[in-house]
């Protein structure tokens, strides 16, 4: 297995730069120029758009402000680490970039990558994703936790908010350190007095519900349907990874948050990946974090299903 922990993804320090020295010369012999923009809606962190190139060929592009290229070269080694399993598929990574904005509106930062054609899904589709889940789940994860088993070899993002990965032995503590407790202390302000004698409560009791897995796995971090797109092959490829090692049931669960995947992807998951007995007491602790963090991005509208998952473990 190849180390990604030294990747150095390219870098450019303008679009125009990116596109005409990394995609090279087009068929006549000129140099690639982007002849046509479109955005593409979808997200809340990042702007995204379809650049049409003079090749004939598509380019996808994320920008956003230049003080967030940390975003995007977090992404790629996130991509990059889930590309090395071989188990499923994503978009290419091409560079990242700077642009100071004398030719458009603004300066920017960016991320170019493979562009997504919209492909008809293949047969099977969700069984087959199923599948390569759960082999990217087996995958062997040693090369990304150097000195422990859990976590991973930088910090990430999970949405717009900054993501610790501080590597842990233990799964149990590497839950508590790296993922309850930052939440919990940066939404601190809207529990009372009882309700934050409950969190107490319940970081310092997680062994108590949660196991330790038969072996650490590397996780995509924020599978939700929404990062699962058909790539040009028919097949689920995932996009916006929150990558780390961890336990393959927080996977799993995050697929069920918000209104879940279709039953025959948990049927064919179950069939290739054993889950622990008891994982259906432990799902909601892990959507816990997810929860936790969407109260912190979006404000207190997610606060009563933070409270009912603490009142599930810990009673009123």
């Amino acid at each position: 297995m190849d180390d990604i922990t030294g990747m150095s993804l390219p870098h450019f320090d303008s679009l125009e730069t990116a596109i005409s020295s990394f995609l090279g010369g087009t068929k006549s012999g000129g140099i690639s120029q982007i002849i046509q923009k479109e955005r593409i809606i979808g997200g809340d962190i990042n702007l995204a758009y379809r650049l049409g190139l003079t090749d004939g060929s598509n380019v996808f592009m994320k920008t956003n402000e230049l003080q967030n290229e940390c975003f995007f070269t977090v992404e790629a080694a996130g991509l990059a680490a889930i590309a090395q399993s071989g188990a499923v598929g994503t978009p290419h990574v091409i560079c990242s970039g700077t642009d100071d904005g004398r030719a458009t509106d603004g300066s920017f930062s960016f991320l170019l990558m493979e562009y997504i054609q919209g492909a008809k899904r293949n047969r099977h589709y969700w069984e087959t994703f199923a599948r390569e889940l759960a082999a990217l789940h087996e995958a062997p994860t040693a090369a990304f936790t150097s000195g422990g088993k859990f976590g991973f070899f930088q910090d990430n993002y999970i949405g717009r908010r900054e993501q610790r990965n501080t590597v842990h032995d233990s799964w149990v503590s590497f839950f508590r350190d790296c993922r309850l407790e930052p939440q919990f202390q940066q939404a601190a302000h809207y529990f009372s007095a009882a309700q934050l004698r409950k969190v107490d409560r319940l970081l310092s009791h997680l062994d108590e519900w949660l196991l330790e897995p038969e072996h650490p796995s590397l996780l995509h971090g924020d599978l939700w349907s929404g990062n699962v797109i058909t790539g040009n092959d028919g097949k689920a490829w995932m996009i916006d990874p929150a990558v780390y090692v961890g336990h393959a049931e927080a996977d799993l669960a995050m697929t069920e948050l918000f209104g879940g995947f279709p039953r025959q992807f948990y049927e064919a998951y179950r069939e290739v990946f054993a889950l622990q007995p008891g994982y259906e007491r432990r799902r909601d602790l892990y959507n816990l974090y997810q929860l936790l963090n969407h109260l912190n991005m979006f404000g207190g509208s997610y606060f009563s299903s933070v409270m009912r998952t603490i009142v599930v473990y810990c009673g009123n």
